[in-house]
C-alpha cells in the first residue's frame, strides 16, 4: 500500500506565522491526529517565506522554507474535468499538473467539473456576483484562507456556474500565501 504524503504551505514573514489555527485544523481533518504545527516552524529570516510542511498519516516529515515571489495571474483557461479529486493537499499533485498544462498561453487555469467552478491550480475561487463576494460550495480542496474568510462572513458559498463566472464584476483567489487577492482585469479562454 502506498503511503500518503501530505503538505501545508504556510507562509512567514517577519518572524510571524499566518493562519496557523486552520493550518492545523486542515492537518486535523486530513490525518485524524491534533498536530501543532507552532512545534515545527521556526522561520530563517524575515522575509517573506513560504513554509512547506510535509507530513504522512502519523508525524512531521520535514519542514522546508522558500522566499516567496507572487506570480502574476490575469489570463485563466477554463479546463473540463469531471473526474479530478483533490480533497486533501497531497504531495502528489499529478493530476492537477496535468490539467495545468493544457494551460495554454494561459496564467492559471479554472477547473470547472460537473459544470462549477471549483478551484484553480493553487487557489480557491471567489467571484463577485450581485454584490456578493461568493465561493463555491463545490471545490476541490478547502483551503485555510477560504475557512477563514467563510467564518468571518466575508464570503458565502454557493455553486458558481460558468455564466455566473463570465457575468462576476471582479474575481479574487485566495491561498496561504496571497491571502484574498482581488483581480479586476483578467480575462478568460475556453
Amino acid at each position: 500500500m502506498q503511503e500518503n504524503i501530505y503538505f501545508e504551505t504556510i507562509k512567514c514573514e517577519d518572524n510571524e506565522i499566518f493562519n496557523l489555527e486552520y493550518h492545523n485544523k486542515r492537518v486535523a481533518n486530513t490525518i485524524g491526529l491534533n498536530i501543532n504545527l507552532q512545534e515545527y516552524i521556526y522561520p530563517i529570516s524575515e522575509e517573506l517565506l513560504r513554509c512547506k510542511v510535509i507530513y504522512n498519516d502519523f508525524e512531521i516529515i520535514n519542514v522546508e522554507y522558500f522566499p516567496y515571489k507572487k506570480r502574476e495571474i490575469n489570463t485563466f483557461k477554463l479546463i473540463f474535468d469531471d473526474e479530478i479529486s483533490y480533497s486533501k493537499k497531497y504531495l502528489n499533485r499529478e493530476n492537477l499538473d496535468d490539467l495545468f498544462s493544457k494551460k495554454e498561453n494561459c496564467d492559471e487555469i479554472i477547473i470547472i467539473k460537473n459544470g462549477i467552478v471549483t478551484d484553480t491550480s493553487i487557489a480557491n475561487i471567489a467571484i463577485l456576483y450581485e454584490d456578493m463576494w461568493i465561493t463555491s460550495k463545490s471545490y476541490l480542496l478547502s483551503g485555510t484562507t477560504r475557512a477563514r474568510l467563510l467564518e468571518e462572513k466575508v464570503l458565502i458559498e454557493k455553486d458558481i456556474s460558468v455564466k455566473m463566472l463570465k457575468k462576476a464584476s471582479k474575481i479574487a483567489l485566495m491561498n496561504a500565501m496571497i491571502g484574498f487577492d482581488i483581480k479586476e482585469d483578467y480575462s478568460f479562454k475556453l
